[in-house]
Protein backbone atom coordinates (compact mmCIF):
# COMPACT_ATOMS: atom_id res chain seq x y z
CA UNK A 1 0.00 0.00 0.00
CA UNK A 2 1.32 3.10 -1.06
CA UNK A 3 2.16 6.11 1.61
CA UNK A 4 -0.73 8.10 -0.44
CA UNK A 5 -3.43 5.29 0.32
CA UNK A 6 -2.31 4.53 4.18
CA UNK A 7 -3.28 8.33 4.31
CA UNK A 8 -6.75 8.44 2.57
CA UNK A 9 -7.19 4.78 4.88
CA UNK A 10 -6.09 6.72 7.92
CA UNK A 11 -8.28 9.79 6.94
CA UNK A 12 -11.55 7.77 6.51
CA UNK A 13 -10.67 6.14 9.75
CA UNK A 14 -10.70 9.47 11.52
CA UNK A 15 -13.10 10.86 10.02
CA UNK A 16 -15.47 7.51 11.16
CA UNK A 17 -14.07 8.49 14.93
CA UNK A 18 -15.22 12.20 15.01
CA UNK A 19 -18.30 11.06 13.45
CA UNK A 20 -18.70 8.31 16.62
CA UNK A 21 -18.00 11.13 19.17
CA UNK A 22 -19.98 13.25 17.61
CA UNK A 23 -22.96 10.67 17.53
CA UNK A 24 -23.14 8.55 20.78
CA UNK A 25 -25.98 6.53 21.61
CA UNK A 26 -27.21 7.39 26.00
CA UNK A 27 -28.28 4.59 28.04
CA UNK A 28 -31.51 5.07 27.38
CA UNK A 29 -30.88 4.21 23.44
CA UNK A 30 -31.14 8.27 22.60
CA UNK A 31 -28.99 9.73 19.94
CA UNK A 32 -26.74 12.38 21.55
CA UNK A 33 -25.00 14.56 19.02
CA UNK A 34 -25.17 15.65 15.84
CA UNK A 35 -28.16 17.43 15.13
CA UNK A 36 -30.07 15.58 12.25
CA UNK A 37 -31.46 18.46 9.57
CA UNK A 38 -31.30 21.42 11.44
CA UNK A 39 -33.55 24.27 10.74
CA UNK A 40 -31.89 26.84 8.27
CA UNK A 41 -33.57 29.69 10.53
CA UNK A 42 -30.85 32.82 10.97
CA UNK A 43 -32.77 35.51 12.94
CA UNK A 44 -36.54 37.23 13.79
CA UNK A 45 -37.42 39.03 10.68
CA UNK A 46 -40.54 41.03 11.45
CA UNK A 47 -43.96 40.90 13.96
CA UNK A 48 -46.90 41.37 12.42
CA UNK A 49 -49.34 43.18 13.93
CA UNK A 50 -53.28 43.97 12.95
CA UNK A 51 -54.46 47.60 14.09
CA UNK A 52 -57.60 49.64 13.77
CA UNK A 53 -55.71 52.52 12.77
CA UNK A 54 -52.71 52.36 10.88
CA UNK A 55 -51.54 56.03 11.20
CA UNK A 56 -51.77 56.16 15.24
CA UNK A 57 -50.36 52.42 15.71
CA UNK A 58 -47.09 53.73 13.40
CA UNK A 59 -47.22 57.00 15.42
CA UNK A 60 -46.61 54.68 18.74
CA UNK A 61 -44.22 52.50 17.33
CA UNK A 62 -41.89 55.20 15.94
CA UNK A 63 -42.31 57.98 18.80
CA UNK A 64 -42.31 55.64 21.48
CA UNK A 65 -40.19 53.23 20.90
CA UNK A 66 -37.66 54.60 17.97
CA UNK A 67 -38.69 52.39 14.61
CA UNK A 68 -37.73 54.12 11.67
CA UNK A 69 -40.68 54.00 9.06
CA UNK A 70 -39.57 51.87 5.38
CA UNK A 71 -41.08 51.52 1.80
CA UNK A 72 -43.34 48.84 1.66
CA UNK A 73 -43.41 46.59 -1.33
CA UNK A 74 -46.27 48.19 -3.85
CA UNK A 75 -47.48 44.86 -4.71
CA UNK A 76 -49.36 44.93 -1.21
CA UNK A 77 -52.55 45.56 -2.16
CA UNK A 78 -53.85 46.45 1.45
CA UNK A 79 -53.44 49.21 3.54
CA UNK A 80 -50.23 48.99 6.16
CA UNK A 81 -47.25 50.02 7.39
CA UNK A 82 -43.99 48.68 7.48
CA UNK A 83 -41.22 49.75 10.21
CA UNK A 84 -37.62 48.09 11.22
CA UNK A 85 -35.09 49.33 13.74
CA UNK A 86 -32.63 46.99 16.17
CA UNK A 87 -32.53 44.44 13.70
CA UNK A 88 -36.77 43.39 13.83
CA UNK A 89 -39.72 44.56 11.95
CA UNK A 90 -43.15 45.52 12.75
CA UNK A 91 -45.42 44.97 9.83
CA UNK A 92 -48.65 46.51 10.53
CA UNK A 93 -51.90 45.53 8.58
CA UNK A 94 -55.36 47.69 8.84
CA UNK A 95 -57.87 45.26 10.30
CA UNK A 96 -61.74 45.02 8.77
CA UNK A 97 -64.17 47.51 10.87
CA UNK A 98 -65.19 45.30 14.35
CA UNK A 99 -62.10 42.76 13.87
CA UNK A 100 -62.92 39.91 16.25
CA UNK A 101 -59.30 39.14 16.76
CA UNK A 102 -58.10 42.49 17.81
CA UNK A 103 -58.06 42.63 21.27
CA UNK A 104 -61.59 43.64 23.54
CA UNK A 105 -59.53 45.76 26.73
CA UNK A 106 -57.04 47.88 25.60
CA UNK A 107 -56.25 48.78 28.97
CA UNK A 108 -55.52 45.31 30.39
CA UNK A 109 -51.74 44.17 31.55
CA UNK A 110 -51.04 40.91 32.51
CA UNK A 111 -47.04 39.91 31.90
CA UNK A 112 -48.34 36.25 31.26
CA UNK A 113 -49.93 37.19 28.20
CA UNK A 114 -48.87 36.87 24.82
CA UNK A 115 -46.56 40.09 23.82
CA UNK A 116 -43.13 40.88 22.21
CA UNK A 117 -40.31 42.12 24.18
CA UNK A 118 -37.51 44.20 23.20
CA UNK A 119 -34.22 44.49 25.04
CA UNK A 120 -33.18 47.89 26.87
CA UNK A 121 -30.11 49.69 28.10
CA UNK A 122 -31.71 52.13 30.01
CA UNK A 123 -34.91 50.86 32.04
CA UNK A 124 -35.13 54.37 33.32
CA UNK A 125 -35.06 56.36 30.25
CA UNK A 126 -37.83 54.30 29.00
CA UNK A 127 -40.01 55.11 32.04
CA UNK A 128 -39.12 58.75 32.11
CA UNK A 129 -40.18 58.93 28.22
CA UNK A 130 -43.83 56.32 29.29
CA UNK A 131 -44.64 58.79 31.54
CA UNK A 132 -44.30 61.94 29.50
CA UNK A 133 -45.95 60.58 26.50
CA UNK A 134 -48.99 59.73 29.31
CA UNK A 135 -48.31 55.18 28.55
CA UNK A 136 -50.08 53.49 30.97
CA UNK A 137 -47.49 50.80 32.21
CA UNK A 138 -46.56 48.18 34.96
CA UNK A 139 -43.27 47.60 36.35
CA UNK A 140 -41.49 44.32 37.74
CA UNK A 141 -38.69 42.74 38.60
CA UNK A 142 -37.25 39.23 38.81
CA UNK A 143 -34.36 37.23 40.60
CA UNK A 144 -32.68 33.70 39.69
CA UNK A 145 -31.44 31.13 41.54
CA UNK A 146 -28.00 32.66 40.75
CA UNK A 147 -29.20 36.68 42.17
CA UNK A 148 -29.41 37.85 38.92
CA UNK A 149 -31.90 40.69 38.49
CA UNK A 150 -33.69 41.20 35.68
CA UNK A 151 -36.24 44.38 35.33
CA UNK A 152 -39.39 44.66 32.90
CA UNK A 153 -42.26 47.01 32.20
CA UNK A 154 -44.84 46.24 30.50
CA UNK A 155 -47.68 48.31 28.38
CA UNK A 156 -50.02 48.39 25.42
CA UNK A 157 -50.17 49.47 21.76
CA UNK A 158 -52.99 51.41 20.92
CA UNK A 159 -54.64 48.53 19.81
CA UNK A 160 -54.01 46.70 23.30
CA UNK A 161 -51.01 44.27 22.05
CA UNK A 162 -48.48 43.85 24.83
CA UNK A 163 -44.84 45.11 24.95
CA UNK A 164 -42.18 44.41 27.02
CA UNK A 165 -38.72 46.51 27.42
CA UNK A 166 -36.29 44.22 29.80
CA UNK A 167 -32.89 44.25 30.42
CA UNK A 168 -33.39 39.88 30.20
CA UNK A 169 -29.19 40.24 28.33
CA UNK A 170 -28.48 39.79 32.52
CA UNK A 171 -30.13 36.79 32.46
CA UNK A 172 -27.24 33.80 30.62
CA UNK A 173 -29.09 31.93 27.95
CA UNK A 174 -28.74 27.60 28.74
CA UNK A 175 -29.72 25.38 26.63
CA UNK A 176 -31.66 22.81 28.34
CA UNK A 177 -31.34 20.18 25.80
CA UNK A 178 -27.58 19.26 24.94
CA UNK A 179 -28.33 18.63 21.44
CA UNK A 180 -29.99 22.09 21.34
CA UNK A 181 -27.21 24.37 19.88
CA UNK A 182 -28.12 28.42 19.44
CA UNK A 183 -27.65 30.17 16.68
CA UNK A 184 -26.72 33.77 16.58
CA UNK A 185 -25.33 35.53 13.10
CA UNK A 186 -23.00 37.75 13.30
CA UNK A 187 -21.26 37.42 10.26
CA UNK A 188 -24.67 38.89 8.38
CA UNK A 189 -27.67 41.44 8.82
CA UNK A 190 -31.21 40.28 7.25
CA UNK A 191 -32.79 41.87 5.40
CA UNK A 192 -30.26 44.40 4.31
CA UNK A 193 -30.36 47.73 5.63
CA UNK A 194 -29.66 50.95 3.77
CA UNK A 195 -29.22 53.73 6.71
CA UNK A 196 -29.44 57.49 5.12
CA UNK A 197 -26.37 57.88 6.98
CA UNK A 198 -22.92 59.66 5.17
CA UNK A 199 -19.43 58.74 5.96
Amino acid sequence: MSKMQQQEVGGEEKKREDDSRDERITESGEREGKEENPSPLMALNHVSRLCRNVKESMDFYTKVLGFVLIERPQSLDFEGAWLFNYGVGIHLVQSKEEDQRLPSDTQHLDPQDNHISFQCEDLEAMEKKLKEMNVKYMKRSLEAEDGTKMDQIFFNDPDGFMVEICNCENLKLVPADSLSKIKIPMDRHTPPVETNQTE
